[in-house]
């Protein structure tokens, strides 16, 4: 099992394994906390939680240099087209595919989304992603809900990827809380301490969590990774 994931601040992740490199909700050009920039990056697949500016952010844009193609729901992939993207692949809450890769399934976000045109965006959604032997649970954008108990109990997570900021996600309590549920065995925060509205002392949650539950808590910055 060898997933590498790389955090690029905010809510941008690259996921490498099996020979492919995901990439999800590359807010980069605008985003002042990111590592990188959207010609730093090339990536087969892009995974898009919710059509919001700071998830969106440059994906048709690098979708059209590189080919990669667009997952998300079928409202986001068929904006993404309707922008010049030739590749995508919709899928709805719940649902799943089995890619060359690995598997992903769209799961359960609590939050609003409406895409940069101001268009309807679908639900939003989080994410389920196995490859490599990994099974990694990305919840996006979300409030606390109580089925998130469910990914854990029907899946072995060996990695969470959790917003901490508040305001317009879960906040620290409430991730504690998420972790007591999904039960991974290690998880990282995101989400925060992009702009100062999210501010949050991610330190001090990972102490928390490790005091509190059986998780081990890796804090990244962003450019750091961590593998599977």
């Amino acid at each position: 099992m060898s997933v590498k994931l790389t955090w690029h601040g905010h809510s941008c992740w690259t996921v490498e394994g099996n020979g492919t490199t995901l990439l999800i909700d590359p807010f980069l050009s605008d985003n002042p906390t990111a590592d990188i920039g959207p010609d730093d990056v090339n990536p087969d697949y892009i995974l898009l939680s919710h059509g919001h500016f700071d998830h969106v952010g440059d994906a048709v844009d690098i979708a059209k240099r590189t080919g990669a193609a667009v997952i998300s729901t079928f409202e986001i992939v068929n904006y993404c087209q309707e922008q010049g993207v030739e590749n995508g692949h919709g899928l709805n809450i719940g649902g799943g595919y089995d890619f060359p890769f690995g598997r992903v399934q769209l799961t359960i976000a609590f939050h609003t989304s409406m895409l940069p045109d101001g268009s309807y965006g679908g639900d939003a959604a989080g994410f389920l992603i196995t490859s490599g032997g990994a099974t990694i649970y990305n919840a996006a954008d979300t409030a606390l809900f109580s089925d998130m108990k469910l990914y854990g109990d029907m899946n072995e997570i060996d990695v969470a990827l959790l917003p901490i900021g508040d305001n317009f996600t879960m906040g620290p309590r409430d991730a504690l809380q998420a972790v007591k549920f999904v039960r991974p065995k290690t998880v990282i925060p995101m989400h925060y301490n992009t702009f100062e509205l999210i501010a949050q002392d991610a330190a001090a949650w990972a102490a928390q969590v490790e005091e509190d539950t059986d998780s081990s808590v890796v804090v990244l910055k962003p450019g750091d990774s961590y593998t599977v």
